[in-house]
């Protein structure tokens, strides 16, 4: 092509506060041809899989990472010539390093490097040597001796300055330099009293991963196994985000998965659940054989064909109900502020398990609609959940949740609060129970239903307000009519 560049084209943050994506699928081969919007590959980030579309219009000259790899978000992940285009080097900074990345010759895009957050590319740490070396009197001395041996030769003044001086401040610097490593590994290391120096790194570019420090770690519990131990850093080098397995690892007898994605992210959110937000869960069983009726005569109902009508529709309603009648329940607390925030809409979550683990996209202003278009919400939130296609955007900005767990034949549970939300509702399963029903003894269809909520701004009044409601709607929907 003439006139042509090549432009690179870098991983987006496509969700709020993304650091990283894996790179699930190319749709291009170098070679091909593209368009503006066209999809060139679908990723998965913490919250979702999602479709990158290419900006500009040319041909693939590169794809820098293979399918499976996890790519920090600011990284060039594919390469494309473009006619008229803007020069290579306009592409070429990384968003997480503005200010080294110029010291790189434009020529050699080539030798990028992994950008680590705070520490920019290689070229960097060059300008900070001249801080790290011997004081100006050790330099001097180290001159006055090399022209003393020279004492007497016309050159003697110029060799030193060229060659001597220069040479003894560099040695040290290569083991003074700080290994490469992410933050959360940093960390990790430091919480497992792991010194970074002392790990191999297997990650692109001589970055140290997670994987190496907990090899570090099992090499130093088995330390008769040292040698095996280090076998796995071989073919960590062709498959950097494979993490390497202990040297008593058995394939045989364990199977090991690499934690990443959706699982990664809902791990870290429940850990930081746990043990920020003081849970409290309260449970109430209810017969609910009214509102199963209710279910039945809804789906005969014209104004609900096409649309799904189950018992987790008339459940989200009676807590949309409870909450209305409750509303401090909807808050979420501000521990920068030291504010408690009350919400005066609901964003509805619906906790989903899909093949790439759970999520909880929610249903926006759900305290606005009708009970014909909840239904229509729900559909489109579990179908796209099942087919991976949420976005990012659809698990943001939740208030409150229901997980039911009764579809796997639970009772009940005592579910884990959304970050950032005040209450989760869990549903048990609905089945037939001996029950007292005026006055006798009848097999009614009963459920169990747990609310957990945060013990810091939902004292257990306003808690069992809100479950007592949401069971006397389930009991007699027609106060869905009433409570209005």
């Amino acid at each position: 092509m003439t006139n042509a560049s090549v432009r690179e084209f870098k991983m987006p943050d496509v969700g709020e506060g993304l650091t990283e994506a894996e790179i699930l699928k190319w749709y291009v081969q170098p070679g091909d041809t593209v368009t503006d919007g066209q999809v060139v590959c679908e990723v998965e980030t913490a919250k979702a899989a999602v479709e990158l579309p290419i900006p500009y219009d040319g041909v693939v000259r590169a794809l820098h990472f293979p399918e499976g790899t996890t790519v920090d978000v600011g990284t060039s992940i594919i390469a494309v010539e473009v006619a008229g285009g803007a020069p290579a080097q306009e592409e070429a900074p990384a968003a997480s390093a503005p200010a080294t990345e110029p010291e790189q010759p434009a020529e050699q895009p080539a030798a990028r490097q992994p950008v680590l957050v705070g520490y920019g590319v290689a070229t960097s740490s060059t300008r900070r040597r001249p801080r790290k070396q011997a004081p100006d009197a050790a330099a001097g001395q180290a001159a006055s001796a090399v022209q003393s041996e020279l004492n007497g030769h016309g050159a003697a003044p110029a060799a030193p300055a060229a060659t001597a001086t220069p040479a003894a401040p560099a040695a040290p610097e290569a083991p003074a330099q700080r290994p490469l490593a992410k933050p959360p590994v940093r960390k990790l290391a430091k919480d497992l009293g792991v010194d970074l120096a002392t790990v191999t790194p297997t990650g692109p570019g001589g970055v140290v991963t997670r994987e190496d420090v907990h090899a570090a770690v099992a090499a130093a519990q088995v330390p008769q196994q040292t040698a095996p131990a280090a076998q796995p850093s071989a073919p960590a080098a062709s498959a950097p985000d494979r993490p390497s397995a202990p040297a008593s690892y058995d394939s045989s007898r364990e199977t090991r998965i690499p934690v990443k994605g959706v699982r990664k992210a809902t791990a870290a959110a429940m850990v930081g659940s746990a043990f920020t937000a003081p849970h409290v869960t309260e449970f109430v069983t209810v017969d609910v054989t009214r509102t199963m009726k209710l279910v039945e005569e809804l789906k005969q109902d014209k104004e609900f064909a096409g649309l799904r009508v189950n018992p987790l529709l008339l459940i989200a309603k009676a807590l949309l109900v409870a909450i209305r009648r409750n509303p401090d329940i909807n808050a979420s607390w501000d521990e920068a502020a030291q504010e408690i925030v009350v919400k005066h809409y609901v964003n509805l979550g619906i906790a989903a398990a899909t093949p790439r683990g759970l999520i909880v996209p929610n249903i926006k202003d759900a305290h606005a609609k009708t009970l014909p278009e909840l239904a229509a919400s729900l559909g489109e939130l579990v179908s796209t959940a099942r087919e991976g296609k949420t976005s990012p955007s659809a698990m943001q900005g939740g208030t409150v949740t229901i997980t039911n767990v009764g579809v796997f034949g639970v009772d009940t549970g005592t579910p884990l609060l959304n970050p950032g939300e005040s209450a989760i509702l869990a549903v048990g399963a609905i089945k037939p129970q001996p029950w007292v029903h005026k006055g006798k003894v009848k097999p009614r269809q009963v459920t169990t239903l747990a609310l957990s909520f945060d013990h810091r701004l939902v004292d257990g009044e306003l808690g069992s307000k809100v479950l007592a409601d949401v069971a006397a709607v389930l009991e007699q929907p027609k106060r869905l009519i009433t409570w209005a």
